[in-house]
């Protein structure tokens, strides 16, 4: 196993993974483990935080995408940062083994506390195709291909002839009707029309839309009146919602089937596949020794500590989506854990924070409770449904719901550095309109440079004319023989 020198040596609390519950963990308490003479570390593969309610508007060209991440460097000052992959923990021997992003040689870490918050992974199925065709929304880099993806089909398609390839660009499926599925169909869909009115050869109409939900809803996050209503309002944009539906296969054409028959339910070909039917824990934590329950998630009590059936697991936490946290509310998952959503993975966080610093002076734990707040989502401009949770549940829809998405994201997103450019950036898109301009070889920026230095071949020469042929003996032959009166 490789050392690395560069680690400090001290008493080190170390946080696997650098999103909502990493990041938050270690802001509250870098200043004070280092006051205390130990040091947080902080190992993801990403330099940054990712505010994922955010990706359906960067797919949809509302928010810059530098502008819905947090950057570790930037304000985790006190933190030591190591950019690469945890792939296991034992914690009997307090360690955990490091993969550096740059593909170095994997290298151990020493720790006193361990932090895991390595956060979810997109769940998919094995559907034929779906790995080659499909593409998440779980990262910003998915958000950013797929906003130029839609961008770059629109363009090409509007210049094919052929009315099969046409159709299949200008085709745009989402399967999952979840809060991410109708967030970013819908900005996609607000998207391509903006785009279509800037080009004259394509017509709004054959632009198609599909969202395909497996269940007979969609959003459970809302009421089933609101969700009925959803449906209505995704259906009068011209968007083709199929509920009870689900991708069969990938290969060549998307292959759709009734449930729970099977049934064909359609049978047509597309260029976009957006496949955002759940997440799962990430499957990390299995290369430990933490105790986990049935869906793969590492078992805490409600003080975020991790426990087994033998008991609490010293020095060891977590929370977020990686971590079955009960829900004291009784309002969670059926199976009495909170929803893995960014409204409790922020509060966790800072309640884990606060319990560490208060283990390290054998001070009493307090218990993670938060009463859901409700439910709020935005689908394109001044288009939205919101479930609140103040003075009673109070149901929004249509504008009022998009300015409480907005308002309550804008305030969610961590640091006031990022608010303040977020807002701005919306309150130059409303005054500017959308950024409607795609980014073309983003996967191959290397490209142009390549082809102005490579040497272009030298053109072939000309072909050489062959020469005029000289009259044979035998043509002079018949020439000498002309008689004399014909000459």
């Amino acid at each position: 196993m490789a050392t690395t020198p560069q680690l400090q040596d001290r008493p080190r609390v170390l946080v696997v993974g650098g999103g909502y519950v990493g990041l938050y963990v270690a802001l509250k308490l870098q200043k004070k483990i280092a006051n205390a003479g130990g040091i947080v570390t902080v190992v993801d593969p990403l330099p940054y935080m990712t505010y994922q309610p955010f990706l359906p508007e960067v797919a949809g060209g509302n928010i810059e995408a530098r502008h819905a991440v947090v950057s570790h460097r930037q304000h985790l000052k006190q933190t030591e940062l190591i950019q690469g992959r945890v792939t296991s923990i034992d914690h009997a021997n307090r360690t955990a083994v490091v993969a550096p992003a740059d593909g170095g040689e994997n290298f151990e870490v020493p720790y006193f506390d361990v932090v895991v918050a390595a956060g979810a992974i997109t769940r998919t199925f094995p559907i034929k195709g779906l790995a080659d065709k499909g593409i998440g929304l779980k990262t910003i880099e998915e958000a950013v291909a797929l906003r130029n993806k839609v961008l770059e089909r629109i363009e090409v398609g509007s210049t094919m002839t052929d009315p099969v390839a046409r159709a299949r660009a200008l085709t745009f499926v989402v399967v999952g009707g979840g809060f991410a599925g109708i967030e970013c169909i819908t900005e996609m869909e607000d998207l391509a029309r903006a785009a279509v009115k800037n080009n004259p050869r394509v017509k709004q109409e054959e632009v198609r839309f599909v969202l395909v939900e497996a269940m007979g809803r969609i959003m459970p996050e809302v009421t089933e009146k609101q969700a009925v209503w959803v449906v209505e309002h995704l259906r009068s944009r011209g968007i083709e919602v199929l509920l009870n539906t689900s991708l069969e296969s990938a290969e060549g054409a998307l292959k759709l089937i009734n449930l729970p028959d099977k049934s064909l339910a359609q049978e047509f070909e597309s260029d976009t596949l957006v496949w955002t039917a759940g997440v799962q824990a990430n499957p990390m934590i299995r290369s430990t020794d933490f105790p986990l329950e049935p869906r793969g998630r590492v078992r805490v009590l409600p003080d975020l500590r991790i426990a087994g059936d033998e008991g609490i697991i010293e020095n060891a936490w977590a929370a977020g989506d990686i971590a079955a946290v009960p829900d004291l509310t009784g309002s969670g998952l059926p199976d009495g854990t909170c929803v893995p959503n960014a409204q409790h993975a922020l509060r966790q966080a800072k309640r884990l924070a606060k319990n560490l610093w208060a283990s390290r002076w054998e001070k009493p734990l307090t218990d993670y409770k938060h009463k859901n707040l409700g439910a709020v989502a935005g689908f394109g401009e001044w288009k939205g449904v919101a479930n609140i949770n103040l003075l009673g549940r109070i149901g929004l829809k249509g504008g009022l719901a998009w300015l409480a998405h907005r308002g309550y994201h804008g305030m969610a997103i961590p640091t006031v550095e990022r608010k303040i450019r977020v807002i701005f950036g919306w309150i130059l898109s409303f005054i500017m309109g959308r950024d409607t301009t795609q980014l073309e070889d983003l996967d191959n920026p290397r490209g142009a440079f390549i082809a102005a230095a490579t040497p272009a071949p030298k053109p072939a020469a000309a072909p050489v004319a062959p020469p005029a042929a000289k009259p044979s003996d035998a043509e002079n032959a018949s020439k000498d023989a002309v008689p004399a009166k014909a000459k």
